[in-house]
């Protein structure tokens, strides 16, 4: 078995193609604001790569340098600027306790990451609409939702059942709170089994029983050795240098896996078991962040 490398910017493209479109409908200008306090380094190099990929779907984009002491003040702005549509917070902006904080001053209504709690509280509780008659859909984490997606070119189906992946196990290598925990939850939300693996532990999203598209959190003393050796789906996203790369005997026979790291987290021997992998997902992460603005403005244009 040989692995297919998934392109992340060729799955992206249909999605870049159909905001361009819709941008253009509009007949007016959009506007993303971005903020960074790093001058080199990831977070300096994506914010560049998104700004083209958001020009490149017909939305404008800035990225304001701001010092960890004035993001407040940025954010504030930012929110209050009737030109501004969209508001993306490059990590780390200060500490992690810091930007747990900066994220909530962001207006929900120009989240373009829906990373607000008030779109984190519809994800956990797993409501999929902003309104009872179910006309506007919530907004999900762009990185998050690039995966899925991306999971989906790979060819991932469930095994039957009521949800899109029932019977299916993930592992989930990071917990963070702005890719890690959120896609855990999406993927139980639909049906899969996921051990979320960080340097605390593990723990398992799992379906609740008797609730479709719900799901539960408990404990589990499952290692990585026993997580990686039932998984359908292993997703990686360890940001340091350090980790030790999974390799192919670690991982299921025709596992899809996805990395989404700045890092390399996969030996190369990967691609001789697993059946298809991604090593990258910038570009639907950026696709989900222009797409979550269209739904915001539409929000908006309805008096939300």
């Amino acid at each position: 078995m040989s692995a297919r490398v998934i392109d992340a910017g060729e799955v992206a493209a249909p999605y870049r193609a159909e905001v361009r479109e819709r941008v253009a409908a509009l007949g007016r200008e959009l506007r993303i604001v971005g903020l960074l306090s790093q001058a080199e380094g990831p977070a300096h190099t994506y914010s560049q790569y998104a700004r083209r990929g958001a020009e490149d779907a017909g939305i404008a984009m800035d990225v304001w340098r701001v010092e960890p002491e004035r993001a407040v003040a940025a954010i504030r702005e930012a929110n209050a600027d009737p030109t501004v549509n969209g508001v993306f917070l490059y990590y780390p902006l200060s500490d992690p306790v810091e930007d747990r904080w900066l994220r909530e001053l962001v207006d929900p209504r120009k989240d373009i990451e829906g990373m607000h709690s008030f779109w984190s509280r519809l994800l956990y509780e797993n409501r999929r609409y902003v309104d009872d008659a179910r006309s506007l859909r919530a907004i999900l984490p762009c990185t998050p939702l690039g995966i899925l997606k991306l999971l989906d070119a790979a060819g991932l189906r469930g095994r039957g059942g009521r949800a899109p992946l029932e019977g299916l196990v993930a592992c989930v290598i990071n917990r963070s709170e702005i890719v890690g925990r959120p896609l855990s939850a999406m993927l139980a939300n639909d049906g899969a089994t996921v051990v979320s693996l960080d340097v605390n532990g593990a723990v398992v999203f799992e379906p609740a029983t008797g609730r479709r598209h719900a799901h539960v959190v408990r404990d589990t003393d499952r290692d990585r050795a026993a997580a990686l050796r039932d998984a359908d789906i292993v997703i990686t996203g360890v940001p340091s240098r350090e980790f030790d790369l999974v390799t192919a005997d670690e991982i299921k026979p025709g596992a899809i896996c996805v990395n989404f790291s700045q890092f390399r987290n996969f030996d190369e021997s990967v691609l001789e078991v697993a059946s298809a992998f991604v090593p990258r997902v910038g570009p639907m992460t950026v696709a989900m962040a222009t797409r979550n603005l269209l739904r915001l403005t539409d929000l908006s244009s309805r008096g939300g």
